[in-house]
């Protein structure tokens, strides 16, 4: 399709062409290590789960001793497959013996890495079958029950009580939504464990365990059949314990999942060198089941201006979506984010919103963009702040977004209450039904505000990207150009759990959940 903006398409290849060489040259660096985090998901997805006597899940118990033992070089699949051929136990056995303190896999006769992996392969292949038949039930759901029209009507629980998310997304999804996002609690990104089990206390937000995705997803299913339609189920994948929930999420068929190494690098200062190698394995997992993951872009808004970053945001979306193509996920799962956040004294800030998603949306046709609403700007004044929302619901609907955060009218006041979030959905589905079409009834005046506002953004993207490729991501981040955050390579949370692989390394899931997906 012509561009309605008019973009330069070699401009375009030009940043993407760039941004596959930054991605690549990371990936260079990313094969050559693993993390505690890492060998932690090859542990849950080899059905290991549970927790010790003094609740450290059992998960974390394997993984620490391998790593006090010096073994995590050589990967937690070949210790596990070993101890399986010495001992003849499962996964589970052997991770509750050891917990137990009755077994030391660190001490056993070694078998070749070829004899632990062939002796793994069935409880690997049995672990895939179970992620493929969730991934087999969400499509069944959707082809019978059908789901909501785009932009997707997206809101937000964040009781701290399972129990009581459950209600108020029940309620919400018989309002209208069509994705229910449970938000995690206060903190949570930094914990490297996942809590077990279910919760009822948290803070700002629910636990991520993987009984609380389980009774999630039931409830949901349960109100989709009632409504006749599929709601999807969003958490997060991101901080230290990335890949580990990515894996929980599609144990248990969540369809969105927030996925941004550089949202956790910039924001929640974990170590760039830890989050970029899980985010790898997390983003396998993700593209190999169906997931939809957001990126965390954002948030650059949040801290720096959005007038004057927005390149930043592009060029970010641009690498996240090269990351992602390295990990095998399709352009309709790369739910890349960006934002509704322009100060709202600006003059003409409504042309430069919609001309920033329109962008978007031309730049990545087949992506389900994740559009989010104004939070910065947002002041207390319900009035106002309805209005704020109503015109980020125009451009959503006039530029085809896909998933659309709504806003609440009561942001900077409180934790919406069940009565905001109706008030939202009821907006946002007035507009979206009143201008469905506009989009494909408007042409832009060549060379006017709107033109030339996205023909500078995408040209400024390009020119930082060349800078990152010059200068080296690692380096880029140090030198704060996304989101005005500075964070040193060897500085932030988990790089002590970072090593280097060795010759005899190897991941299971990795090769054959690449070959899946291909």
């Amino acid at each position: 399709m012509k561009s309605k903006l008019n973009l330069d398409p070699k401009v375009i290849n030009s940043a993407r062409s760039c941004a596959a060489r930054i991605a690549e040259s990371m990936q260079t660096f990313i094969d050559r290590h693993t993390t505690v985090s890492t060998e932690r998901t090859v542990v849950r997805l080899l059905g290991i789960d549970g927790v010790d006597e003094v609740d450290s899940p059992l998960p974390n118990v394997v993984v620490d001793a391998i790593k006090d033992g010096g073994g995590l070089p050589r990967g937690v699949a070949y210790w596990i497959g070993n101890t399986m051929i010495q001992t003849g136990l499962t996964p589970q056995q052997i991770a509750e013996k050891m917990a137990a303190g009755d077994l030391d896999i660190m001490k056993l006769p070694l078998a070749s890495a070829e004899e632990a992996q062939e002796k793994l392969l069935p409880v690997v292949k049995e672990s895939l079958e179970k992620i493929k038949a969730q991934t087999a039930k969400r499509n069944d759901y959707l082809s019978t029950l059908g789901e909501g029209r785009q932009p997707y009507l997206y809101v937000i629980v964040a009781t701290g009580n399972i129990y009581e998310d459950v209600i108020q997304a029940q309620a919400a999804a018989r309002q209208g939504a069509d994705i229910i996002a449970v938000i995690r609690t206060t903190a949570q990104s930094l914990l490297d464990y996942v809590p077990y089990g279910p919760t009822t206390e948290g803070f700002g937000g629910t636990y991520a365990t993987q009984e609380n995705f389980r009774i999630m997803r039931k409830a949901l299913d349960e109100v989709g059949e009632e409504v006749g339609r599929y709601i999807r189920l969003c958490n997060y994948s991101s901080g230290m314990c990335m890949p580990e929930i990515a894996a929980m999420g599609a144990i248990e068929r969540l369809d969105v999942m927030l996925n941004d190494a550089l949202y956790g690098i910039l924001f929640r200062d974990i170590n760039m060198q830890r989050t970029l190698v899980d985010q790898y394995f997390s983003r396998i997992i993700i593209g190999y089941c169906g997931i939809i993951f957001n990126s965390g872009e954002d948030n650059y808004l949040t801290t720096a201006d959005a007038f004057e970053e927005a390149h930043t945001v592009l060029a970010s979306q641009f690498i996240n979506e090269q990351f992602a193509v390295l990990a095998n996920i399709p352009e309709e799962q790369m739910g890349l984010g960006h934002a509704f956040e322009m100060d709202p004294e600006i003059e003409n800030g409504f042309l430069y919103e919609l001309s920033q998603a329109i962008m978007a949306r031309e730049i990545f046709p087949k992506a389900p963009l994740k559009y989010m609403p104004p939070t910065k700007f947002m002041t207390g004044n319900i009035f106002k702040g309805h209005i704020q929302d109503a015109l980020f619901n125009m451009i959503a609907v006039w530029s085809g977004q896909s998933l659309q955060l709504l806003g609440m009218l009561t942001e900077a006041i409180h934790t919406p209450h069940l009565h905001d979030r109706m008030l939202s959905i009821e907006n946002a589905s007035y507009i979206f039904n009143n201008a469905r079409n506009l989009g494909d009834e408007v042409e832009f005046k060549e060379d006017g505000i709107i033109q030339k506002r996205a023909q500078n953004v995408l040209a400024e993207a390009d020119k930082l990207l060349h800078e990152i490729e010059k200068e080296g991501l690692f380096s880029t981040i140090e030198k704060g150009k996304f989101g005005g955050v500075k964070r040193p390579r060897d500085g932030g949370k988990g790089l002590a759990g970072v090593c280097v692989k060795d010759e005899s390394y190897f991941n299971p899931f990795i090769e054959l959940m690449l070959g899946g997906a291909k």
